[in-house]
């Protein structure tokens, strides 16, 4: 696999910073003692957060990947040109039930900077957890929006991170 190293500042050109990521989806994706996980997501911002360039991702507590973003402190986030089919597996099948998801998913694993991602992927972003909070539902101004989006009451962790490098892959 081919890749072309980008200024970090360059991402913003290639991914709308405002709506990007929710309307073209993500991968996560962590390692852990030699295996890998990795979740579909489309909430997250980015931003200058303690004088670095930042993602803020928003991980459930129940997701499998999740243990792997906690072990790691390293994660990548992949973004893809198409590949609705493969995110909509890897986010609707978790790794602790599924231990071969990854080959399952049809996409190809491979490494950036020691830190995993996919051929297939357009952009990748190598990151790196600065920080990393549990939402709660007494800090939501608003109880009803609170509700309406976490209605399990399963809130997200909020993860701060630097994003330590950035990449466009080659094809």
């Amino acid at each position: 696999m081919k890749t072309r190293k980008m200024e970090i500042s360059e991402i913003a050109s290639k991914i709308d910073p405002i709506v990007g990521m929710r309307d073209q989806w993500y991968l996560v994706t962590a390692e852990k003692d030699g295996r890998v996980n990795a979740l579909t997501a489309a909430w997250g911002a980015f931003g200058n957060v303690w004088e670095k360039k930042t993602v803020t991702v928003y991980i459930r507590p129940q997701r499998y990947t999740k243990q792997f973003m906690d072990a790691a402190g390293r994660f990548t986030l992949t973004f893809f040109d198409g590949h609705q089919q493969e995110m909509m597996y890897l986010g609707s099948h978790s790794g602790k039930d599924t231990p071969d998801k990854m080959e399952k998913s049809g996409l190809t694993l491979t490494h950036v900077d020691g830190e995993p991602t996919y051929e297939e992927g357009q952009y990748v972003l190598v990151c790196k957890t600065l920080y990393r909070q549990a939402q709660k539902p007494e800090n939501f101004i608003d109880p009803a929006f609170a509700e309406a989006t976490f209605p399990d009451h399963d809130y997200s962790v909020m993860y701060v991170a630097e994003i330590e490098a950035a990449y466009e892959i080659e094809k």
